[in-house]
């Protein structure tokens, strides 16, 4: 691979990179195809609470990968790859062992190593000219994944009459031996070449001073984009988890396994065309302007399909395009082209892990937050009403953060003081 052409490089290390991930998600989300009903314990709905220590055990890993991704030696990384997952997918078998409501450790257990997968995928594909498309292909795996898992995982309750305790170990063993090939695929990736180093700033490992340096620098603009990736971030784990109680609730019925992947799919193209056109513009300053364009048309998409579903100008359907377009178009830049063309246009020394990991390790901590408000201060309201009120809430502070976190880094890159939140950042 060390004298393969640029296209061949891209081509195998993005399509890999977007099948491991796919694997990935059915070790994580293919509980969500389950609904557990009737199933309660402490007051609270078992999915509920299946959910909520998955997402404690993510986001704890997102902690940890703060330090681990930004510092892990290339070599290694093959290896975790496999063993997190191998990990993840033995913990699915113990939920189906296990009495319920003690599955809630196998899921705790489940989401440690998860965490991780993402850093560990996308530290090949950073620091290069063609990083955004590469970056979009693999990003493009969260969106088309979470409908396709979620589509299998029906098909078996449903229609294979799995229980669903055994269905998220079944949906596993599917997609284990393809994730050991593509990992074996993308292992062989050449690192960048000396035009790649010079074109994007050389990516290097962050240690805890190179970390500190950075938020001493941007800690507004980061405040401003974390308020926003917060709620991003529970809004698309409120969907891929509970997408089943949701179409449930917007229509009164359960709808077809099919239906998942019919709006997932072409949505994750129509994203991918988008965040992938920004590759084309070599200007660094630039493309980090259009990033923020692109955000804000997808809080713009999410706030109109919010609207007119009030107004019942729209169907439930049109209302999850809607959503899904707008939630994806402004989350996937971030793990594409915001946090990659920061880094180039203001030559950071370290590495894009930092950045995704310490915005995700808050934004899964906002997502259980948001799971507790429902259970507790919202409860009487379905999980369809649920989604379209959170969908308005989120599309006015999303609008308002971008807008502060553009005005920022603009004059950041003109080198004017830019203005800052009353308080301070201590660094950490």
């Amino acid at each position: 691979m060390q004298q393969a052409s640029p296209l061949t490089v891209l081509l195998l290390s993005s399509i890999s990179a977007f099948c491991i991930y796919v694997c990935t998600y059915s070790f994580r989300k293919s509980f969500a195809a389950a609904t557990f009903e009737g199933q309660v314990f402490w007051g609270m709905d078992y999915k509920v609470l299946l959910v909520i220590a998955q997402v404690l055990g993510y986001a704890t890993s997102k902690f940890i990968g703060i330090k681990f991704i930004s510092e892990v030696r290339p070599e290694k990384r093959p290896v975790y790859i496999i063993g997190l997952l191998s990990f993840a997918w033995f913990c699915l078998l113990g939920l189906a062992l296990v009495p319920a409501p003690w599955g809630i450790v196998c899921m705790f257990a489940n989401g440690l190593p998860l965490g991780l997968i993402w850093g560990l995928v996308y530290s090949y594909l950073e620091g290069r000219r063609a990083t955004e498309i590469m970056a979009t292909i693999l990003s493009a795996s969260l969106i088309f994944s979470a409908g396709v898992v979620k589509g299998i995982g029906r098909m078996m309750v449903v229609d294979w009459h799995m229980p669903e305790h055994w269905m998220p170990f079944a949906v596993g063993a599917v997609f284990f031996v393809p994730m050991l090939v593509f990992v074996a695929l993308l292992s062989v990736t050449p690192e960048p070449t000396p035009e790649d180093k010079a074109a994007r700033s050389e990516r290097t490992q962050m240690f805890a001073e190179d970390r500190r340096a950075f938020l001493r620098s941007f800690w507004p603009g980061f405040l401003f984009n974390l308020g926003l990736y917060i709620t991003l971030t529970a809004m698309r784990d409120l969907r891929d988890n509970f997408e089943v109680e949701i179409w449930q609730g917007l229509y009164g019925h359960p709808v077809a396994p099919s239906v998942y992947a019919q709006i997932d799919t072409p949505v994750s193209i129509a994203v991918l065309l988008c965040v992938g056109a920004l590759v084309y513009i070599r200007s660094n300053r630039q493309a980090f302007r259009l990033s923020h364009l692109l955000i804000v048309l997808g809080f713009l998409s999410i706030g109109a399909g919010s609207y007119l579903f009030y107004i019942h100008a729209i169907t439930p359907f049109v209302l999850m395009y809607f959503a899904a377009f707008g939630l994806y178009l402004a989350y996937i830049p971030y793990q594409v082209i915001f946090f990659e063309r920061l880094i180039a246009v203001f030559r950071i020394k370290g590495n894009i892990g930092f950045l995704i990991y310490a915005a995700d390790s808050i934004g899964y901590a906002g997502s259980v937050g948001v799971l507790l408000y429902k259970e507790f201060g919202k409860h009487a309201l379905s999980w369809g009403s649920f989604f379209t009120w959170s969908l308005t809430v989120v599309a006015i502070i999303g609008l308002g953060c971008i807008g502060l976190s553009y005005r920022y880094f603009t004059q950041k890159m003109r080198g004017e003081a830019p203005p800052q939140p009353a308080g301070g950042l201590a660094a950490a």
